[in-house]
């Protein structure tokens, strides 16, 4: 089977799980060339990967190990590095948010269109297994008429004051997956409402303008309603769960706990918890840059586009002017995202 090198960029918590899955657990992607801004950090992972090794971007997309590029540095230069990697000539993956901004999103999916490259967004679920199968059976009809979506994503610690100011708001950064996941798996959504608050540390997060507890509720053209609550401060551990509730079935992902077995003592049963969304996603991180590079090989659509992407980002743009304004807001799809519905009207 060929395999495609991709030249990684940014070593960071994300950048070391990707580089970690190119150099070893993907079957169809493999790791040519690291990037980082640190001398340091990029020399030590171009050691221990057995890779060349650079600070300087433009000699990353200049290399010939590198055959396409995967962008996992911090959010504020994700738009940039993308449209330079188009503009290069190399197909794209980006983690998310491709940027904190609408314009700026919609201008980086027009370079890459206007460059005839392909780009992928990393909304990881899906790619797990359990996503996946979900999916398959609900597009083969055996789900029947959704009427009810329910979706919970938990950190179990809430990250550094450092990382939330940059982060672009809980919304964006935290229920947009869970957002992407209700189009995915449901259809196109026409209102959002949702209410926020800080329980975990309310003077920190108010000093960011910020929440750390959120529930959405939406409703989608198809009638059918949705609930995602989301916590950055948990407590317990890492949750993800997702249930959609059809006609003819309900599909329930519930999350994976750490081993196999349970403790049971007298009154009490017990099950280690993961830690986070690295323990929860082995398979789909490894899944998405081989199905990334199957796309690139083959010069087929990616499975989840930029125009996914900015969808899923103007829904939450449309939750966070929900819990700002305390009113329900009506979208509709456009397809090429979503616009106000009183702006469609008019």
């Amino acid at each position: 089977m060929s395999t495609l090198r991709i030249g990684l960029a940014g070593l960071g918590r994300m950048g070391r799980i990707h580089a970690d899955n190119l150099a070893g657990r993907c079957s169809t992607a493999r790791l040519g060339v690291v990037f980082d801004a640190d001398p340091a950090v990029a020399r030590e992972a171009g050691e221990r990967y057995g890779v060349p090794w650079t600070v300087s971007y433009e000699e990353l997309l200049a290399h010939p190990a590198t055959e396409a590029v995967a962008v996992a540095t911090p959010t504020g230069a994700h738009a940039p590095m993308t449209v330079a990697a188009a503009r290069a000539g190399r197909d794209v993956f980006c983690e998310k948010p491709i940027a904190l901004d609408r314009a700026t999103t919609v201008e980086t999916v027009e370079e890459v269109r206007r460059a005839g490259m392909l780009l992928q967004v990393g909304f990881h679920r899906r790619f797990d297994p359990d996503w996946a199968a979900v999916a398959e059976r609900i597009r083969a009809g055996e789900l029947g008429e959704v009427a009810l979506f329910r979706s919970s994503l938990r950190d179990m610690a809430s990250p550094p004051a450092s990382f939330l100011a940059g982060s672009g708001g809980f919304f964006r950064d935290v229920t947009v997956h869970d957002l992407d996941v209700a189009r995915w798996l449901v259809g196109e959504v026409v209102e959002v409402t949702a209410h926020g608050a800080a329980v975990s540390d309310p003077e920190g997060f108010a000093a960011v303008g910020d929440v750390d507890t959120a529930v959405v509720v939406l409703r989608f053209a198809s009638g059918a309603l949705g609930v995602i609550d989301n916590s950055r401060a948990s407590g317990y551990g890492y949750e993800c769960s997702t249930e959609v509730m059809g006609s003819r079935a309900t599909a329930r992902i519930d999350n994976p706990y750490r081993r196999g077995y349970e403790w049971r003592t007298p009154g009490l049963t017990s099950r280690d918890l993961v830690a986070d969304f690295q323990e929860r996603y082995p398979l789909a991180y490894a899944a998405e840059l081989d199905a990334f590079a199957r796309a690139v090989l083959d010069r087929s659509p990616v499975r989840v586009s930029g125009e996914d992407a900015l969808a899923a980002f103007d829904l939450a743009e449309a939750a966070d002017e929900s819990w700002r304004t305390g009113r329900t807001v009506a979208v509709r799809y456009t397809g090429t995202g979503y616009a106000r519905a009183s702006e469609v009207s008019a």
